[in-house]
């Protein structure tokens, strides 16, 4: 069965303490955080105040997503703000095996993000210090984009070398989770989903999780 992370970029910021009771008391797993700078990604999000402010009311994992420049300049602040798990991208870290040592040195757990034009093999030689590879299956920026079809591939060549090698490490998918293809998703091997317009879109977001829960198990 799938993890479910409802990505709190598609909640509403106005009732934003109800969308997080709800996503406590849903069947979800993680809260996914979306932290934007407009260097790295055309667009700017939230950062450590809203995160902060997440963590005093939230019960689940903080698995946060850091789509931004020079991010080990933050890591020990996203830390004390209340990330859990901490992603930084493998396009944004020209030394990211140090990047990922100072995470896991912080007591997070540490995530690779990887864009969709980007080989999944460059993933290998670092997959054994990497605790989550965040496979992005749009362009990453903005919600609501249609997923990427090229994905599913990408899912079961970095599935395969995760098994061979006999690794732990989770594949999670971000962008355009649907639940059309939330199960073909997971049947290529993906172990997390981001879901964050399919679940905050609806009238019932939390039957919705409820839903993308049962359709991955």
């Amino acid at each position: 069965m799938a993890l479910i992370a409802p990505s709190v970029l598609s909640a509403d910021f106005l009732n934003l303490s109800c969308d997080i009771h709800m996503i406590n008391e849903s069947q979800a797993d993680w809260f996914h955080l979306d932290v934007m700078d407009g260097r790295f990604v055309p667009n700017i999000s939230f950062g450590l105040p809203v995160i902060s402010a997440i963590k005093r009311e939230a019960k689940k994992t903080l698995d946060v997503h850091l789509m931004i420049e020079e991010p080990g300049k933050y890591a020990e602040d996203f830390k004390k703000a209340g990330a859990d798990i901490l992603s930084v991208h493998i396009e944004a870290c020209p030394h990211l095996h140090r990047n990922l040592q100072q995470i896991r040195s912080l007591g997070m757990k540490a995530g690779v993000a990887i864009n969709p034009h980007t080989p999944v093999q460059l993933m290998f030689d670092i997959l054994q210090d990497t605790d989550v590879v965040c496979m992005m299956s749009v362009n990453p920026g903005f919600g609501g984009q249609k997923f990427i079809q090229q994905t599913i591939e990408k899912i079961m060549i970095l599935k395969a070398e995760i098994n061979r090698r006999g690794l732990s490490t989770l594949i999670e998918i971000d962008g355009g989770v649907t639940i059309e293809n939330a199960r073909e998703i997971v049947q290529a091997g993906a172990d997390v989903l981001v879901a964050g317009n399919t679940v905050f879109s609806t009238e019932n977001p939390s039957e919705t999780i409820a839903l993308l829960k049962a359709l991955t198990s």
